[in-house]
């Protein structure tokens, strides 16, 4: 009985110990969720992982490898060159797309001292850099097409730079406008300013009409850098039933315009250059009814001859076709002009 008691004894005791062995070694087992913040603490450390990022140059904002450059010349600056980026020469995914380095050069002393030194290349109107310097820049990409002429043109000879009209580091760049264009052109042509004011003219002022349409400011191999090889030419281009061909031909209209008219503005009707019947008797002879006045000329002042050389449109009040006609009426073979 007592050996019985003492092994119910025995188990009771190995009961409570291993209960207790089992408590302790519980919040042991749990030690590692009480801990996850001590496995964060990596985490909260980030910011200080991330400092030297902060360091580090910012990057390209607009070209490829202008991160030199915006560090200076960024939305702040007083310039807005950052709005090269809505330019085609800010499309990055065109790969002839420059740098700022392709126009202005690699510039080292600038950047050693921006406020000392300025650009190799420098485009502004105060610029000492040499025109021929600033528009090879230029030419080095836009040397084909309507450019070709360039060396020979009247603008090249006078030294007029590509920057003189053109803006690069805008959105809207007004000489490329119809609209605008015109506004650049007469800031030199101040001639030509007056004139398409006049009341004969072409429709200039309301943006249907460019100087562009009838000029290449980079140079042609015909006269007056005209987008033709002549002054014809061009006119017809608008004005094509005037070119014929006609069975009787007017020769000032065959040989050029301009000798009858003012392309850019008149104070006469049609853009001529003076009234009828002076402008016609500045060639035709001073015989007959085309060269008499009336009441300066014997015969001429009552004269049925001399009826209509001054009334109304004068001349064209009879020869209305006077650029050319396919009138089979030739009186005194002459050239009537008449419809």
């Amino acid at each position: 009985m007592r050996s019985r008691l003492v092994i119910a004894t025995a188990l009771f005791a190995g009961a409570l110990a291993f209960g207790g062995a089992a408590a302790q070694d519980k919040p042991a087992a749990e030690k590692p969720a009480a801990a996850k913040p001590a496995a964060e603490k990596p985490a909260a450390a980030k910011p200080a992982a991330e400092k030297p990022a902060e360091d580090k140059p910012a990057g390209d904002l607009v070209l490829q490898g202008d991160a030199t450059c915006t560090r200076c010349h960024n939305a702040e600056d007083t310039s807005p060159v950052l709005a090269i980026g809505k330019t085609r020469h800010g499309t990055n995914a065109d790969s002839r797309t420059p740098s700022c380095g392709s126009c202005h050069g690699a510039s080292k002393d600038h950047m050693a001292k921006p406020t000392g030194a300025k650009p190799s290349m420098v485009f502004g109107r105060k610029s000492t850099t040499p025109m021929s310097a600033r528009t090879q820049t230029c030419l080095n990409c836009h040397e084909s097409g309507k450019r070709v002429h360039w060396a020979g043109s009247l603008h090249a000879a006078r030294d007029v730079a590509c920057t003189s009209c053109h803006e690069i580091h805008t959105q809207h760049d007004k000489v490329r406008d119809k609209v605008t264009q015109t506004d650049v052109c007469v800031a030199c042509h101040t001639q030509q300013r007056s004139e398409i004011h006049r009341p004969s003219r072409h429709p200039v002022l309301e943006g249907k009409v460019a100087c562009s349409d009838c000029h290449n400011a980079h140079g042609s191999p015909g006269e007056k850098m005209l987008v033709r090889n002549n002054v014809n030419d061009t006119c017809y281009t608008c004005h094509m039933e005037k070119r014929g061909p006609f069975v009787r031909t007017h020769q000032p209209v065959q040989e050029n315009c301009a000798i009858c008219h003012n392309p850019h503005g008149s104070t006469v009707d049609n853009l001529l250059r003076t009234r009828a019947p002076v402008l016609c008797q500045q060639c035709h002879e001073p015989t007959s009814h085309r060269g008499g006045l009336p009441g300066l000329n014997p015969g001429t002042g009552t004269g049925s001859r001399s009826v209509g050389i001054t009334l109304a449109r004068s001349c064209l009040n009879c020869h209305t076709n006077i650029h050319g006609t396919n009138n089979p009426a030739n009186v005194s073979n002459e050239r009537t002009f008449r419809r």
